[in-house]
């Protein structure tokens, strides 16, 4: 009998010992069901589900300040990475529940689908969705200890792990109200990490400061008492501001002073919009429901778009700016625009638990209607500034008409070709993008060594060199035709732009190789500038790669060891001293050509041993800001940022 039949019979005697009858059937009680299923509630047990958790709290405290009872939140990290939260708003209700027969602050806590936010009268609008925020937070938490104010006692109670010995009880007495929450976040849930990032979370309750105009929001990291960062956020422009503040951080120029602001009020439902054009070519549009970021849009988006795309042409055909069946495109009257969009609904409707996408469909003919006669009135009052926004748009137009006489000239220059991939490219034998890999690689000298090293069943190689365009500071026609990138969006087959077809990938990992030196840096950035900019799937799709080659080679006679960062090296020095303190040999590798062929696939190919870096779509919106100041055209932003992050700067090839 051979491995594989008897593995089979170890399995069905397996299957056949454990019976399948109503014993079997599990029913998850109160909030066992998040401890065993967190991911379905929080999104996922890393950083950003941890993360999660303080949202949900502050959330909370937001709702307060949506109702009109709460004008400050303090949240403070302290040492050992526990959250807690104090809002001055009406504080949880203490009273029992009829139903439960507890506190009803113990049932928020305790019971999922709890919450003062279906229906019972007490919040008009709420960033909450299914009610369990606050009992999530208890069931993901190695202990929580809410306090609460009303007025006249204060109220205390601690849960460890969800669970609580002690009902809610009073402790003193007060004649301030509003609710404190602090929570250590379980170590047994949240395993990879329990540390907060500090930034992660400003960015965050910065949102919710300009989403809610003056809010006051204190945030102060107390984990290092010698190094105590605090910020406070408070706007009383609001979303203005918010709009004020994205152009100052990515550095670049409004093409107009003013931001400007609409507004509109339906039945129950506000929603208020702010935007502003600049001198990039790139827009941001982002939208809220209820304090809530909407990553994926929904109607408010949708409403917002079409009605944006309608005024612009309306004004060019009323000014005679527009030739008789010209129209602009959607994409060309939002270039070099940032907009913020805020709804506050009474009711509501995410979809999904994470609220990615906002599902209301009355909310796009509101936004729609808001949009097509206040930007309309404010164009004609404002003329200067409309035909600024005009003349953008219409050099827009132009470019992508360019863009598509460009496309067509390569398409015809491909046809004609006897070889549509690039002369430079060495392909792999396997066709199937379920299993092959490309390698982007910087210089000649190192995709020589790769193609040699490489598995060519299934890995390709495509070496780029010289100096590269940097797409932040060219529209899209720039690049059909250019000698660096066209070669890329070739090999890949997918195309760019409007004819962008993912299913066209040719290789379902596309990994950038280059050197670990200042150019390597720069090559990848203004590689991953290019796929986000225009081949934005790539990265939402999880195709993109950073490969990681080694640092150092650390050797002692046939002993070699692979380091990928000087504690890594000092490590393997130890290690090949040994007790007799042997001498050790250290390469330091400054660029990929000094690897022959083998090194580079020990180190940096082999599917066994190598080791790269995933490109999500968070780290690409978090680049965003960073390719805007470290590519575009101001100097003043690009300067600031090299002062501030100089310190973390190491390897210098100087």
């Amino acid at each position: 009998m051979n491995n594989i039949e008897l593995e089979a019979e170890k399995i069905s005697q397996i299957d056949s010992d454990v019976s399948y009858d109503e014993n079997q059937i599990q029913v998850l009680e109160g909030l066992e069901a998040v401890r065993k299923r967190p991911g379905m509630y929080i999104g996922s047990t890393g950083p950003k589900g941890l993360h999660h958790l303080v949202y949900e709290i502050v959330d909370n405290a937001i709702d307060e300040a949506l109702a009109g009872y709460c004008t400050e939140i303090t949240v403070d990290i302290l040492p050992e990475n526990i959250i807690k939260v104090t809002d001055n708003g009406r504080g949880i209700p203490t009273g029992i529940h009829p139903k439960e027969k507890i506190s009803a602050a113990t049932v928020v806590y305790t019971v999922l689908h709890a919450g003062g936010k279906f229906g019972g009268g007490g919040y008009k609008m709420a960033g909450g969705l299914h009610g369990v925020g606050a009992s999530v937070v208890n069931a993901l938490s190695e202990w929580l200890e809410l306090t609460v104010y009303d007025g006249k006692n204060v109220h205390f109670q601690r849960f460890d792990r969800g669970s609580y010995s002690e009902p809610l009880k009073i402790i003193g007495e007060t004649d301030k109200t509003g609710t404190t929450v602090a929570f250590k976040a379980d170590p047994e849930i949240f395993i990879e990490s329990t540390e907060y990032e500090y930034e992660i979370l400003l960015k965050r309750l910065r949102e919710q400061a300009f989403l809610n105009a003056g809010i006051k929001i204190v945030f102060t990291d107390r984990r290092d008492e010698n190094n105590i960062v605090s910020d406070t956020l408070h706007y009383e422009g609001g979303i203005r501001q918010f709009v004020e503040h994205i152009h100052k951080t990515k550095g670049v120029e409004p093409i107009a002073p003013d931001v400007i602001y609409l507004q509109g009020v339906q039945g129950d439902s506000f929603a208020e919009i702010a935007l502003q054009y600049n001198d990039s070519y790139n827009d941001l549009i982002l939208s809220f429901a209820n304090n809530i970021h909407t990553p994926d849009g929904g109607s408010h988006e949708t409403g917002f778009k079409n009605a944006l795309t309608k005024v612009i042409n309306e004004y060019g055909k009323k000014f005679n700016l527009l030739k008789d069946g010209d129209k602009l495109m959607g994409d060309d009257v939002r270039e070099g625009l940032t907009a913020i969009i805020s709804v506050k609904l009474t009711n509501c409707e995410f979809e999904g638990q994470t609220k990615g996408r906002l599902g209301n469909p009355e909310v796009r003919p509101m936004v729609d209607k808001i949009v097509s006669e206040k930007l309309m009135n404010y164009l004609e009052e404002n003329p200067a500034v409309a035909r600024a926004i005009f003349d953008k748009s219409l050099q827009a137009q132009r470019a992508r008409e360019a863009a598509k006489k460009a496309r067509e000239l390569t398409r015809r220059k491909s046809a004609l070709e006897s070889s549509s991939l690039p002369g430079k490219l060495a392909d792999c034998s396997e066709k199937d993008p379920e299993f092959t890999e490309i390698y982007i690689v910087e210089g000649d000298s190192a995709g020589g060594s790769a193609k040699e090293g490489r598995d060519r069943r299934y890995q390709a190689i495509l070496p780029l060199w010289g100096k590269m365009l940097n797409v932040e500071k060219a529209r899209i026609d720039k690049v059909y035709g250019n000698e660096k990138l066209m070669p890329v969006v070739t090999a890949l087959g997918t195309s760019i732009g409007e004819d962008f077809d993912i299913s066209k990938l040719r290789y379902g990992k596309v990994i950038i190789m280059a050197d670990a030196d200042v150019d390597g840096s720069h090559i990848r950035t203004l590689l991953l500038t290019f796929f986000f900019r225009f081949m934005r799937e790539l990265i939402d799709e999880g195709h993109i790669y950073i490969a990681q080659p080694p640092l150092f080679k650390v050797y002692r006679g046939k002993q070699v060891r692979y380091a990928f960062s000087d504690e890594e090296r000092d490590a393997c020095i130890k290690e090949l001293a040994g007790d007799t303190n042997q001498k050790v040999e250290v390469q330091r590798y400054k660029g990929l050509g000094e690897m022959d062929p083998e090194q580079l696939w020990e180190t940096t190919m082999d599917p066994e041993r190598r080791t790269m870096i995933k490109i999500t779509m968070e780290d690409a919106v978090k680049a965003d800001e960073t390719f805007t100041i470290l590519m575009g055209d101001k100097v003043l932003p690009r300067r600031e940022f090299i002062e501030t992050n100089a310190e973390y700067v190491k390897d210098l090839d100087v």
